[in-house]
């Protein structure tokens, strides 16, 4: 007995059913890394939008709480000026201190006073 009497051939059929197989699973194959791909495409695109938005978002808040801060202390300046301008009006009502302004700012003088101008100039020595 030879060795080809004792080996027979496989099915033709079966042997097309294994190739069809084996292609089907390698077509698999490359659906499932083409869908991956894309899903990570489209996740690192979108995390990279999600990190672009919450760095604009964080600039945005920095700029706004610094507005803030600016308008706050403006606001107590602003504040201040408001309180030295009611204590004036409140002196204003005064009549002795609306004649001590005009004496001293505007050289109006009581009756017998004489007023000498001394101007601003500095010592010569």
């Amino acid at each position: 007995m030879s060795y080809k009497d004792k080996v027979s051939d496989l099915h033709p059929g079966y042997i097309q059913q294994q190739h069809a197989y084996a292609k089907r699973q390698e077509r698999r194959k490359k659906r499932l890394m083409r869908r991956l791909a894309l899903f990570f495409t489209i996740t690192i695109f979108a995390l990279g939008a999600m990190v672009t938005y919450h760095l604009k978002q964080r600039g945005l808040q920095a700029e706004k709480e610094q507005q803030y801060e600016e308008l706050e202390d403006k606001m107590v300046s602003l504040k201040k000026q408001e309180a030295n301008l009611n204590e004036e009006i409140n002196l204003l009502q005064d009549d002795e201190y609306v004649l001590e302004i005009a004496r001293t700012n505007y050289f109006f003088s009581q009756e017998g006073e004489l007023i000498f101008n001394i101007p601003d100039v500095d010592p010569s020595y």
